[in-house]
């Protein structure tokens, strides 16, 4: 492992899965690059809620919500890695499967650590998979944590 890619979501597993990545990173010198994805609806969202205040002038704009991407993976590894881990942080808008895999082209990873859902394979077909289609898609090591399907 040279280049190690993380993805970075907002839930409570995700530290442990930086960790996990930083400290195996760490472990064979490899470089750790931290993703979030902020999807569209998400962006729609956020964009149509600050329009909506009253008296607030302010632009929300897809630059804002990449650099608002970037700051969440980069505050992640703040918290979660040890001071002598070295990583990047990066932020991306859109659909996280095609996200994930084109940063990980673009940036040369070679292996990638995404969180899971336990899910069924019924439930896998209907709702899709981040993990799975990573895991399909991706042309090197794909390390998943999971945890319980969230309601």
């Amino acid at each position: 492992m040279d280049r190690a890619l993380a993805v970075v979501e907002a839930k409570e597993a995700t530290k442990d899965l930086v960790a996990e990545a930083g400290k195996l990173a760490a472990g064979v010198d490899a470089e750790l690059v931290l993703l979030h994805v902020t999807t569209e609806e998400e962006f729609q969202g956020r964009r149509s809620t600050l329009e909506n205040v009253a008296g607030l002038d302010t632009e929300y704009n897809v630059d804002n919500a990449r650099a608002g991407a970037q700051r969440f993976a980069e505050k992640v590894g703040i918290q979660v890695l040890d001071d002598g881990i070295e990583y990047s942080a990066l932020g991306r808008i859109g659909n996280p499967q095609e996200l994930i895999l084109d940063t990980a082209e673009q940036e040369e990873i070679d292996h990638i650590f995404v969180h899971g859902k336990q899910r069924s394979p019924t439930g896998k077909a209907v709702f899709g998979d981040t993990a799975q289609a990573i895991i399909l898609n991706f042309d090197g090591p794909v390390t998943v944590t999971t945890s319980k399907e969230e309601e």
